[in-house]
């Protein structure tokens, strides 16, 4: 049956969340029906919101949700309720990239986590005045329930702390997984992380897990360096200054063996390409503007370096997500660094927090 819920729908383009009531849909075979406990607030949202990625409008947006299992679809099998649950993307489980494990790069990756519906184009909310996108990532968990897709969901432990877990969704797997999915950089490499907001420290405490002797964090927030450092970074370099040379200094002249843009600033891009040792590779993560573009020396590529650009860590959630999980539970990823709690009635609260820089990983809570 169908079931109310409050969500933070945004209307328009730029505008502000406002809580208010929707209907969802009753789940399909393949669906799920989660009671949110938490949700980690992603700057993936926040560009859906000022326009810059795609989506119709109004939406609910949310991507990194975690909860309990409230009904299942009978062809559900992975989960049932009363389970706790961990929320991420969805993918179509039948393209050659979602058969090879890479679900992160299904061929219908946009329609099915953009289009705000069902890939059959069906919705799943409504509000007072008529239909509302939402299917955001499979889910939309920025309500107090969400209809997820069966894809979507990991089932984690009883005692597992949703309000700490909820990022390892899209974030915290995105940073890791370029790390340890993507780059594997080897022992004694050398690895730089530009922008070290929640992607780019995942990716540094990816990387102090083994393997790398140097990991730089580059930056223009001085607390945020030091919080790289803490998590493991073995220096740190102001990224108002010049990178690239600062980058070759460390590096003894050779350049960083691999570096991670995690901040979609393409003059970050350019320094992290430009500061590649020969045959080093660059992992583009962060995402601007549909449409940016970024100049690139074709000669200084042809000392073998690569540029890879990289979708939710190259993971598949079901398998990576419960592995990062277990990291946290053995301290190993000390997720709780980064995490702010926030009532769900002060999502805009946690959206000014998180602009203005104050706060790396906001995490709204629903009970």
């Amino acid at each position: 049956m169908p079931r109310t819920a409050t969500a933070a729908v945004v209307p328009e383009i730029g505008a502000p969340f406002e809580l208010t009531g929707v209907t969802i849909d009753a789940p399909r075979p393949d669906e799920v029906v989660v009671r949110l406990v938490a949700a980690g607030l992603c700057h993936t949202d926040l560009s859906v919101r000022a326009g810059k990625l795609p989506s119709p409008f109004p939406v609910v947006l949310g991507h990194e949700g975690a909860g309990v299992v409230e009904e299942v679809g009978y062809r559900v099998t992975s989960v049932a309720p009363g389970d706790k649950v961990l929320l991420s993307f969805t993918s179509c489980g039948a393209c050659g990239n979602c058969l090879a494990g890479h679900p992160a790069y299904c061929a219908g990756f946009l329609p099915l986590n953009f289009g705000g519906a069902r890939a059959d184009g069906s919705g799943t909310l409504n509000g007072a005045e008529g239909p509302v996108a939402g299917h955001f990532f499979g889910q939309s968990s920025f309500a107090t329930y969400a209809l997820a897709d069966e894809r979507s969901l990991v089932k984690v432990a009883p005692d597992a702390p949703l309000d700490l877990l909820a990022p390892l969704g899209c974030g915290v797997q995105t940073g890791a997984g370029t790390v340890l999915n993507v780059l594997r950089p080897g022992i004694g490499s050398t690895l730089a992380v530009f922008g070290v907001g929640a992607v780019g420290l995942a990716a540094v405490m990816a990387a102090a897990l083994g393997g790398p002797s140097r990991i730089v964090a580059v930056d223009v927030v001085p607390e945020r360096l030091e919080l790289a450092r803490e998590l493991g970074a073995t220096d740190v370099v102001d990224a108002r200054g010049d990178v690239a040379a600062a980058l070759r200094v460390l590096t003894g002249g050779a350049g960083v063996d691999y570096a991670v843009e995690a901040s979609g600033n393409v003059g970050a891009l350019s320094a992290a390409i430009d500061a590649l040792a020969l045959r080093g590779t660059c992992a583009i993560v962060g995402a601007p503007a549909f449409g940016t573009t970024v100049p690139v020396d074709v000669n200084g590529l042809l000392g073998g370096k690569r540029i890879v650009g990289v979708t939710e860590g190259d993971a598949d959630p079901r398998r990576f997500v419960p592995l990062l999980a277990d990291l946290v539970a053995r301290g190993a990823l000390p997720l709780e660094k980064l995490v702010r709690r926030y009532p769900f009635a002060d999502i805009e609260k946690a959206v000014l927090a998180t602009e203005r820089g104050e706060v790396v990983k906001a995490v709204l809570t629903f009970e």
